[in-house]
């Protein structure tokens, strides 16, 4: 029965179709499958879509740019008409349009060359411009295209869609942050009782390494080059020998918002590329640690979770509410870094002046920070469905009396009261029922001052919370003040 069972199940799957239409529901990909609605607005930039229309940008931009340069003769400066022209080419440039590039793609072979036969054939509809095709791709190498491409691709994605959506999970914690700096919680150092310290300080320290991060991100240049089969300029010369193309191809690249790169081979060098990724993925790496320490209190019950109507925790078990976003953001951001890690790693190695391994790679930069935008998002919808619970803090450091022993040998030290430490150690190390009464016990015949003892007498777990209230308003302070 079972073996009949297991053949009916093999004749069913062998009877499928083997190449199902391409769906949420078929994609190989979790983000064009079940988190498409979630990463979405990256495919504008970061789809086969994006790069055919980022290159079809370089392209019209660099004929428009060398229309203008008056050492070029044989290309006259075009017309207002044929300006607007190639303006509507790239903003409107349709899923039509890069459908057609796929198709001449399929004979070609060659998806940069593709881009140049569309840019001509869709030209025939323009007298001035079908005068110019010879000028498009003029001097250019593929990789030409494909780095300035690459790194507009970056440019806007980073500024539009990636820097507001970080920038926003660190607003979730600074809100977080000021409204408990002054609520005392337990620390805990190797997963024991430590010196208190405050909510809102234990967030405000993620604060100051994500904002550093996020600016590190923010700021990493996105370089450019646009010399030629090898970084010489060597068909350019050829055709036009007394024009400083050194300096017609800084302008066009510092046009398009991009950093100039003058010492390249064939391929820009993909330094800065790698750095931008080493930085998105220390950003992930302090998120990661955010999201296992938030999963870690929810489970010793510092915070918990507002149910949301109509989710279930479990499919056996009603009362569970899993922190499952504080999980899909450790999981999704550990994705992520793989493929970061392996884009740093990558792509500043090229064989010689140029081999084809860097093509594949950069495709893969959409999912790498899909992954990442994916994790940015649940942890920030985890924050959001956080409430503090103050009496499960409270119970934990009326609990943990002991840790005041650090507090006490430091003032048995300033008045010299000989072996401060081994005395507190023989009190407190791995004592149970260490309280309020055993530790006033212990403060009551120290040979200290009168207000020295008053102080350590006034401690609790709760009050000795040192600056940590006062450091995380200051830090909140000076953060509101610089605009972060």
């Amino acid at each position: 029965m079972v073996n009949s069972l297991f053949k009916c199940t093999s004749a069913l799957e062998m009877s499928r179709e083997n190449n199902l239409e391409l769906s949420p529901l078929t994609a190989l990909s979790p983000l064009d499958g079940r988190y498409a609605t979630r990463v979405g607005v990256l495919r504008n930039h970061f789809s086969e879509f994006g790069l055919i229309r980022y290159r079809v940008m370089i392209e019209a931009r660099w004929l428009t740019y060398l229309a203008a340069e008056p050492g070029i003769s044989e290309l006259p400066p075009l017309s207002g008409d044929a300006n607007d022209f190639l303006d509507r080419l790239v903003n409107d440039f349709s899923l039509a349009d890069a459908q057609r590039v796929k198709a001449i793609e399929h004979d070609t072979n060659h998806d940069v060359k593709a881009i140049e036969y569309f840019l001509k054939e869709t030209f025939a509809s323009h007298a001035e411009l079908h005068h110019t095709s010879e000028f498009i791709h003029f001097g250019c190498t593929s990789e030409d295209i494909n780095n300035l491409a690459y790194a507009l691709m970056l440019k806007n994605a980073r500024n539009d869609i990636l820097i507001p959506a970080a920038a926003k999970v660190s607003r979730t914690l600074i809100d977080l942050s000021a409204a408990t700096a002054d609520i005392p919680m337990l620390a805990r150092t190797h997963g024991q009782a430590a010196s208190p310290t405050t909510v809102g300080k234990e967030v405000a320290n993620v604060i100051a390494r994500l904002e550093a991060a996020l600016i590190d991100f923010s700021t990493i240049a996105l370089v450019g080059k646009f010399n030629g089969a090898v970084g010489n300029y060597n068909a350019h010369l050829a055709a036009y020998p007394d024009l400083d193309w050194p300096s017609i191809s800084r302008q066009f690249i510092e046009m398009l918002g991009i950093e100039h790169s003058a010492m390249t081979t064939q391929i820009e060098p993909h330094d800065g590329l790698a750095a931008l990724c080493h930085a998105a993925l220390r950003m992930n790496t302090i998120l990661i640690d955010l999201s296992r320490d938030m999963w870690g209190y929810i489970s010793i019950g510092y915070f918990q979770q507002n149910p949301v109507v109509g989710e279930v925790g479990s499919s056996t078990m009603p009362h569970k509410i899993n922190p499952i976003d504080f999980e899909n953001a450790e999981g999704n951001l550990g994705i992520a870094n793989a493929l970061l890690e392996h884009l740093a790693g990558k792509l500043p190695i090229s064989r010689w002046q140029r081999d084809l391994t860097d093509s594949t790679v950069l495709r893969n930069l959409g999912t790498a920070f899909g992954y990442s935008l994916l994790g940015w998002n649940s942890l920030n919808k985890g924050l959001g469905k956080l409430e503090i619970n103050r009496s499960q803090l409270a119970e934990d450091l009326d609990g943990a009396w002991e840790v005041l022993a650090e507090a006490i040998q430091t003032v048995m030290r300033r008045h010299s009261i000989p072996e401060p430490y081994e005395k507190l150690k023989a009190l407190t190390r791995g004592h149970n029922g260490i309280n309020r009464n055993s530790l006033r016990a212990f403060i009551e015949q120290l040979d200290v001052p009168p207000e020295a003892k008053k102080r350590l007498m006034d401690l609790s777990p709760a009050t000795y919370t040192g600056n940590a209230a006062s450091a995380t308003r200051e830090f909140l302070r000076q953060l509101r003040l610089s605009g972060q």
